[in-house]
């Protein structure tokens, strides 16, 4: 009896053990599909990923990178943390990025110069997104639409933005931006860019509004 106590004891212990550390087995099959947020899709046939307002928290996954056909990526209004994963400038058929309205950190990957076939690129009210705003933006020909208003950028617009000259929109508006703006931001095709609220310095560009030019903060201009 003492020894049946003791082995029942035992297969009582390991039984707790094994269901305080269970292992959880991917539900993806590794080789055609990757797993995000707990569902699978599919390497090859994804190109289309639409989880705005879907409650989704935690970092962006680096593994998204093997969505290599993904056009459109909408992912806005969650409570996404952590940086915009530099892996995502590996997909370069993306054509429209919606990553506003959630809580991404970090600074801008200079990777995203790499998506030379965007047409929307929105970030806007990312009120944590730190850093200058990539020269590598430049390379963007494509863009229509760069929405980068509510957050925390700084330094100086880099000249390249004028490259951008199938722009229709650009709102780079209630950020931390200074410096000089380059003339060249006249060059890119919205002809009424929203530069307020940032802490921009004269002389201001000929594309520029009265009322932009009033709502800088020009208490640090030389």
């Amino acid at each position: 009896m003492k020894n049946f106590i003791l082995l029942f004891i035992s297969l009582f212990i390991f039984s707790c053990d094994s269901d305080s550390n269970p292992t959880s087995p991917s539900l993806c099959d590794e080789s055609i599909e990757v797993e995000l947020w707990g569902e699978c899709y599919n390497i090859q046939t994804t190109n289309i990923l639409d989880l705005n307002n879907s409650g989704l928290t935690g970092e962006i996954p680096s593994e998204i990178e093997n969505l290599i056909n993904l056009t459109n990526l909408t992912l806005y209004n969650n409570q996404l943390t952590g940086e915009i994963p530099s892996e995502i400038g590996n997909l370069t058929n993306l054509v429209r990025i919606y990553l506003n309205d959630n809580q991404l950190t970090g600074e801008l990957p200079s990777e995203i110069g790499n998506l030379t076939n965007l047409v929307v690129l929105s970030l806007g009210v990312n009120q944590q997104l730190t850093g200058e705003l990539p020269s590598e933006i430049g390379n963007l020909t494509n863009l229509e639409q760069l929405w980068l208003y509510d957050t925390q950028l700084t330094g100086e617009i880099p000249p390249e933005i004028g490259l951008l000259t199938n722009l229709t929109l650009l709102k780079i508006n209630n950020n931390q931006f200074t410096g000089v703006l380059p003339e060249e931001i006249c060059n890119q095709g919205d002809i009424t860019p929203d530069l307020s609220s940032n802490k921009f310095c004269p002389p201001y560009p000929s594309c520029m509004s009265q009322s932009d030019i009033d709502s800088q903060d020009t208490s640090d201009c030389p």
